[in-house]
């Protein structure tokens, strides 16, 4: 692949990553609500998810759940329920304390699994590489599948980069709303406002 080609889809990724999406909206929620490393170890759960999207457009995975309305539309309301369900919880515990400086109460791995159930359970990632990856492909050099393996570790990356750069921000004004306890009591609802708003998104997705 030359340089012009990766330096194109990189900026075209970056640009794409940026927008308001269901993962960044869920990693700007878990920071905000537990703080930045929160929302890091949440970015590497996506980004682990990530892995299985990418390997899924590189077989061609992606392709039949494209052309499977039954496939596309169980994984699409398997997604939604499980966003519906986190948000439930967090109105449910919307009187709860935070205590950052406790890390035990982060629970990292149940973040970080999070992150996977979420971006796995979202179908318009696969289908997402399938529409994009393909107008960066050189088919005339031939290697398709290693191609899309390249573009998709390029995506990946700067997912990484992009997302913990959220994490930090959004972690710094989650501490400052944590400042002002009438503020600090409403952060879970504001963190299951905005899982009910990402759960709502994917069910209502169309190919």
């Amino acid at each position: 692949m030359d340089i012009v080609t990766v330096l194109s889809f990189l900026g075209a990724a970056i640009v794409l990553t940026l927008m308001p999406g269901p993962d960044n909206l869920f990693t700007l929620a878990q920071s905000i609500a537990k703080g930045k490393n929160a929302g890091i170890f949440t970015t590497l759960g996506l980004c682990t998810g990530l892995l299985v999207h990418i390997t899924a457009a590189t077989i061609g995975i992606s392709a039949v759940i494209y052309q499977s309305a039954f496939a596309f539309t169980v994984v699409k309301y398997a997604g939604a329920a499980y966003l519906l369900y986190l948000a439930f919880k967090s109105f449910r515990e919307k009187s709860s304390n935070f205590n950052l400086h406790n890390e035990d109460n982060l629970k990292y791995k149940s973040l970080y699994k999070k992150g996977i159930i979420m971006n796995v359970l979202n179908p318009k990632v696969s289908l997402f590489f399938l529409a994009f990856f393909p107008q960066f492909i050189h088919y005339e050099n031939g290697n398709v599948p290693i191609q899309m393996l390249i573009l998709g570790i390029i995506f990946l990356i700067q997912s990484l980069v992009i997302f913990s750069l959220i994490s930090i921000f959004a972690g710094k004004v989650g501490n400052f709303l944590r400042k002002n306890n009438s503020i600090a009591k409403k952060i879970n609802i504001i963190q299951g406002s905005l899982f009910t708003l990402i759960g709502l998104k994917i069910a209502f997705s169309q190919k």
